[in-house]
């Protein structure tokens, strides 16, 4: 369809601003998602609001432009995936509301799953729907996918749990169906629309066949096609509405919010990990569990080649090392309030499974940590399968399901064809047995034409074979644009005639989401397939799922990590082919901010990525490729002078805070930063640290390490406690028993992490540090103590295998300075940070057991910001990193009346102060401020 995209552009950039993209970068990497498919958008948005969303509703219909909304971009059928105009609606959807009685939330579109678990998990609650990708995926996504998963079936799904939901439907109106004037202003003005639907329901229920056939195929999991059970469930038309929206994806309106009925999060779970020979063996041990629904919430069956992709994979159970060819493994959980009733259906599930003989000892566990590394085997499966696909190929994954009773059949008819189809040595198997849900995986090399038609074959013959079993040719999905073509052929000519009239009902001119659920191109399903440009091996194997996402400080700024790789391949791709140099110069240009100079290199999304993947690499390859070692050699040379030199700057800093005011000085260097790229300076800017370094030694000793950072800054004015670090730390030492040691060469000390770009200079540096530890802490006997999270970080890794006793220094207060100390907690309330570094070191619970030892009040954390994305310099050179990535933290603080803020990083500090306006120091501010 085209459009004036021009003109949509043009009167859009009028309320939209900088949020709307028409540059060639942005439309491919914020076009990409998790599926096979690649389209490239005409235009891209990023909506903040409702009214926002009501405007480019009305451009769309002024300009005839297609909209496709999107939130996480985790979907896997094609369904967010746009030629014309994409919406990205996350940030400023992210509404969280409790219900009083803790039986319902209500949430907004942008509220990423686990997020609303995390905040319904004190009322012993969760939603109903559980995709692996629930970390990642959006409510938004979840409900217009009909988003199901491991554990909660068919019951307890998006269309089951709902309870009200808020809409904009094309023409621009708002229906939210739990307020009671909204639905009676919406009969009014929309009242063909629901005599529309009631006349559609009037002909389900007249005709016997078209009824049964439907409420047949909802028993068992199903997303192929629109909601029809909405027609037979509901006589009220607003409820059908509401219904038809669930699993609609994208194609009848946008879903802002909604409300959702909890499910209980059962506080005990038991979880067995059963081996058998072969398929057939674990198929007949999926229907002994299936006949026990009452007793077990969830069975996940693997085949071989799922379990041979996991061995080897940090983390995984050592059981799967004696995994042997053709083994099938079961995951099975039971949960119960009840410790008693758990332990009974335990003994149950395991006396009728004795028929069906393992071939490796049962393993059961009620430990969380022995079995949440279980469950990594299952989540982890499709991004590490799709990881180690062959070089240069697409990943494709597939979702059936049978009712039980055709299950084994239609396990065998897939391998056949998987068999048939050349497949069979690149694929996997695997799903939610209670279900009779399965997924495959393959992995095609898409480029190579005889491949390509053995995609397309194989997924005609699956939805041929499918259809005939009358089962669900996708389960929990989405349609999208894979199985759109075979619609039809799963529900007949009369049902998909119903398909066509619930579409054209909310959107007559078919500008939603086209080729998405309906499509006239009985070859939509194997067009615009993603291919894969050869790239730099650490990041070769993303999959681009988007687990990675919610960690990175950049993602509401600029590029995700996902995108980056998107940006690499296409660069790779240009390159190679030569086809379009202006192109390949401009993405060159976009990427140096985009993808270079916003990057943190925090390392977090690595955390999250099943593969471990770290895109990070990509900016720190730039930049190490951008280096100037003459500088850099001269400042860690004279380090002693550079710090000086800082020094001399903050002070000027100060005089010019008096002069001009602090506030001011904040504003009009941010003037200038955005007009000339000089450093911004914040209100909460450090002052020059005037204290005097010397050696208090004792009985018991500590080195320590005072960072380049610390021995330069002291703490602003608008800090509580303006006392320096090294003050603060000598007074906790002498509480505790403690000598301090400064080392004789700190002055010139660095522990190397600024000069990481430089692999010459940092291995001399490293050198000289271990030369000086050995030194001086006796070959290990003193502990070593430094006071900056991300330079501790960097030494507890090059120096792990040596003997010494590095610290950061909250981890040092807490392991052995805290039993000496007398702690009187505070009467207060107290917010925490656990910087990065920190976290991939595992110190966040350590941090939080420091903080709530010192406070009585509750300790505030953010746990979803992952990175504040200050990043050392870049908090002051590219200040706008820190103010997006903290824009979360910023509003879960907001009026909360917390006075003090901790950290252990005084660089992190400064943004979280200023984001926040809460002041945040070093936790050992907060210890010394409760123990005598």
């Amino acid at each position: 369809m085209q459009g004036n995209y021009n003109a949509f552009y043009q009167e859009a950039q009028t309320f939209l601003g900088d949020r709307i993209y028409k540059d060639y970068l942005r439309r491919l990497v914020y076009g990409i998602d998790a599926s096979c498919y690649r389209y490239i958008p005409q235009l891209v948005c990023k909506a903040l609001n409702e009214a926002e969303i009501i405007k480019i509703y009305a451009l769309a219909q002024k300009y005839k432009t297609p909209l496709t909304f999107r939130a996480a971009g985790s979907s896997l059928s094609g369904q967010a995936c746009s030629e014309g105009v994409l919406v990205m609606a996350s940030l400023g959807w992210q509404e969280i509301s409790l219900h009083e009685d803790g039986q319902s939330v209500r949430l907004g579109c942008g509220v990423i799953g686990a997020q609303a678990n995390h905040a319904l998990k004190p009322q012993h609650q969760k939603i109903g729907p559980d995709p692996a990708t629930i970390a990642t995926a959006m409510i938004g996504g979840i409900l217009a996918n009909n988003a199901s998963g491991m554990c909660c079936g068919v019951e307890q799904n998006s269309y089951h749990t709902l309870k009200s939901i808020r809409v904009i439907l094309s023409d621009g109106t708002l229906l939210d169906t739990a307020q009671e004037s909204s639905v009676q202003a919406f009969k009014k003005s929309h009242s063909t629309l629901l005599e529309g639907l009631l006349e559609l329901r009037q002909e389900v229920l007249e005709d016997s066949n078209l009824h049964a056939l439907i409420k047949k195929k909802y028993q068992i999991k199903n997303t192929t096609g629109y909601s029809l059970n909405a027609l037979i469930d509901f006589s009220d038309p607003i409820e059908i509405l509401s219904h038809l929206f669930i699993g609609s994806e994208g194609t009848l309106g946008f879903i802002a919010a909604c409300e959702l009925a909890c499910v209980p999060d059962l506080p005990f779970k038991t979880c067995l990990l059963l081996f058998y020979e072969n398929l057939n063996l674990a198929i007949e041990a999926v229907r002994i569990l299936a006949n026990n629904k009452d007793k077990i919430s969830a069975a996940e069956v693997m085949d071989f080649a799922c379990l041979a992709s996991m061995q080897g994979v940090e983390g995984m159970p050592e059981v799967l090392n004696r995994v042997e060819p053709g083994y099938t493994c079961i995951l099975a959980q039971l949960e119960s309030d009840d410790l008693g009733i758990l332990e009974a259906n335990t003994i149950f599930v395991l006396q009728a499974l004795e028929n069906v003989p393992t071939i490796l000892p049962i393993a059961k566990s009620a430990d969380p940590k022995e079995y949440n590394t279980w469950w990594k085997i299952r989540k982890g499966l499709f991004p590490i399968v799709a990881g180690r696909r062959r070089v240069g190929a697409s990943v494709i994954t597939e979702d059936l399901c049978f009712s039980m009773e055709h299950l084994q059949e239609g396990i065998a008819r897939l391998q056949d064809l998987l068999a048939v189809h050349g497949f069979k040595e690149h694929s996997v198997i695997f799903g939610h047995a209670l279900s009779g849900n399965l997924h495959f995986v393959i992995t095609p090399l898409l480029e190579n034409e005889d491949e390509r038609t053995q995609f397309s074959a194989l997924v005609e013959d699956m939805a041929h074979m499918v259809a005939s079993l009358q089962g669900s040719i996708k389960a929990e999905h989405g349609t999208g644009r894979m199985v759109a073509p075979f619609v039809e052929l799963e529900w007949g000519k009369k049902a998909y005639g119903i398909c066509q009239r619930i579409k054209a009902l909310f959107d007559p001119e078919g500008l939603l989401n086209p080729d998405v659920i309906l499509s006239e191109d009985p070859h939509i399903h194997t067009k615009n397939l993603k291919t894969s440009p050869l790239i730099a091996a650490p990041l070769e194997s993303c999959m681009e799922c988007g687990f990675c996402e919610r960690a990175c400080p950049s993602r509401y700024l600029s590029l995700t990590p996902r995108q980056r790789i998107v940006l690499q391949r296409e660069i790779a791709h240009l390159q190679e082919s030569q086809e379009n140099q202006p192109l390949l110069e401009e993405l060159l240009e976009g990427y140096a901010y985009l993808s270079d100079e916003t990057c943190a290199a925090c390392h977090m999304c690595a955390t999250l990525c099943p593969l471990g993947i770290d895109s990070a690499t990509i900016a720190l390859k730039s930049r190490q490729e951008a280096k100037a070692p003459a500088l850099a050699k001269s400042v860690l040379n004279h380090l002693d002078t550079t710090i000086s030199a800082l020094k001399g700057g903050l002070h000027a800093t100060q005089i010019a805070q008096v002069l001009l005011g602090s506030e001011n000085l904040q504003t009009w260097s941010m003037q200038a930063h955005l007009k000339l790229g000089t450093p911004a300076i914040s209100k909460y800017m450090p002052q020059s640290n005037p204290y005097k370094l010397h050696s208090k030694p004792a009985t018991k000793n500590v080195l320590y390490f005072s960072t380049c950072m610390n021995r330069a800054f002291a703490p602003s004015k608008f800090m509580p406690d303006r006392r320096s670090l090294q003050e603060v730390f000598e007074s906790l030492c002498a509480k505790a028993g403690f000598g301090v040691l400064y080392p004789p060469s700190l002055p010139k000390f660095c522990c190397g992490k600024a000069f990481i770009n430089y692999a010459d200079l940092s291995a001399q540096n490293q050198e000289k540090n271990a030369q000086m530890f050995k030194e001086l802490c006796k070959e290990g006997e003193i502990p070593i103590v430094l006071d900056h999270s991300a330079c501790s970080a960097h030494l507890l890794e090059g120096f792990k295998d040596q003997g010494l006793q590095i610290y950061d220094m909250p981890i040092f207060i807490q392991e052995i300075l805290l039993e000496s100390l007398q702690i009187q907690p505070l009467q207060e309330s107290v917010a925490l940070y656990t910087m990065c570094a920190s976290k991939r070191l595992g110190y966040q619970e350590n941090m939080r057991a420091l903080a709530q030892a010192c406070v009585q009040g509750a300790v505030l954390e953010h746990t979803d910001t992952l990175c504040c994305g200050f990043a050392g310099d870049k908090g002051f050179l590219t200040p706008e990193l820190n103010q997006h990535a903290l824009m979360d933290l910023a509003r879960f603080y907001k009026d909360k009346n917390l006075k003090r803020g901790f950290c252990s990083s005084s660089t992190c500090e400064v943004g979280l102060s200023q984001q926040t306006h809460i002041p945040f120091q070093h936790i050992a501010y907060l210890v010394d401020a409760c123990t005598r």
